[in-house]
């Protein structure tokens, strides 16, 4: 099983494609937005307005190291809402464009990962050598729903919230193997499990650059999970997250052929790949997630290393249902430590 891990600008000025090279054995895929491009998180290249024009020259650079090496390509179009633009020919034309241009300069992307039908269906039907992948961000949570959109994704996400249940999982990969699709999942979201506020989330993220420029509400918090983390008494929500530790990744094997890790924003993507690749991570296990919640949990952490044996018989038999039974109280206390100094 290997890895496909996100782009970023890495701020201590590494080229990108050196992380890659230094583990490329282990990595499959490489998934990019493009530049001053709504996506599933901040725009690249942008602030505040502000364009950062080198922004595209670099990824190119390392989108050509990235291929020389053999790693495949995943162009994001996974942005959670395009506004009036979702289905028009303006949009249609700019994916198309974007594809062409790269495919023009030896970068054809191998893959297309979309939330949305409209998109998947242009590049289908322009590109049909670009495998179409549905997002994570879509929420895929059932056969039907990959039955229904057969037509034009070759390959999909579960849903994050299902993948902790091991037979759900085996149901979707038998199901992409019976009609020759490939199943993926997201293994170290922090995201919180069936958060009823990701939809509203995921709009503001698309629409960042907007939101930059707009006189907003001070004091109000719109990330659903940072705000109930502020309470101590809530900390136990993050046990019922989705994520997967790196000591269970190998439960994963017999159906997937590649998990994805989310790298694009977190500060150390090695520390992230390595304890993947591995299968073991001895530090705070926040640190591994994106979004991480270390500076809000501070001066506490929680230990990776203090998960009782039988965590994954824990995390699976509550997957879906949560009856608040007690077992999370007692783990909590178990992981709980204050956190060392260079955390």
């Amino acid at each position: 099983m290997k890895y496909a891990i996100g782009y970023q600008q890495p701020e201590n000025g590494e080229p990108f494609s050196t992380i890659v090279a230094d583990y490329r054995e282990h990595i499959a895929e490489v998934y990019f937005p493009w530049p001053n491009l709504a996506s599933g998180r901040a725009a690249l290249g942008s602030s505040l307005g502000a364009v950062d024009w080198g922004a595209q020259r670099e990824l190119e650079e390392n989108l050509h190291a990235i291929r020389d090496m053999g790693i495949r390509l995943d162009i994001l179009f996974n942005a959670n809402c395009y506004g009036a633009s979702g289905i028009s020919v303006a949009l249609n034309n700019q994916v198309c464009s974007i594809i062409d241009y790269l495919g023009n300069l030896g970068l054809l992307p191998d893959v297309a990962t979309t939330t949305s039908p409209f998109v998947a269906t242009a590049i289908k039907k322009n590109f049909p050598e670009v495998e179409t992948r549905a997002s994570v961000n879509m929420r895929i949570d059932s056969t039907l729903a990959m039955g229904y959109l057969a037509d034009i994704f070759d390959s999909f996400h579960i849903r994050r919230d299902l993948q902790r249940d091991l037979k759900t999982v085996a149901l979707f990969s038998d199901w992409c193997k019976a009609n020759g699709k490939t199943l993926c999942m997201l293994a170290n979201s922090g995201c919180l499990r069936h958060c009823p506020a990701q939809s509203f989330h995921d709009n503001l993220v698309a629409h960042d650059a907007e939101i930059d420029q707009t006189k907003n509400v001070k004091g109000y918090m719109p990330h659903l999970c940072w705000k109930l983390y502020q309470n101590k008494e809530n900390y136990e929500e993050i046990l019922r997250c989705s994520w997967i530790r790196p000591e269970d990744i190998f439960r994963y094997e017999p159906y997937f052929k590649m998990v994805k890790l989310a790298t694009r924003q977190h500060s150390h993507p090695r520390m992230v790949l390595g304890a993947y690749i591995s299968g073991h991570y001895d530090g705070n296990l926040l640190d591994l997630l994106e979004p991480g919640f270390s500076t809000i949990f501070r001066p506490y952490a929680i230990d990776n290393a203090r998960f009782p044996d039988n965590w994954h018989t824990i995390a699976t038999s509550c997957a879906a249902n949560c009856t608040h039974c007690g077992k999370c109280t007692e783990v909590l206390n178990q992981v709980l430590v204050k956190a060392r100094d260079d955390e």
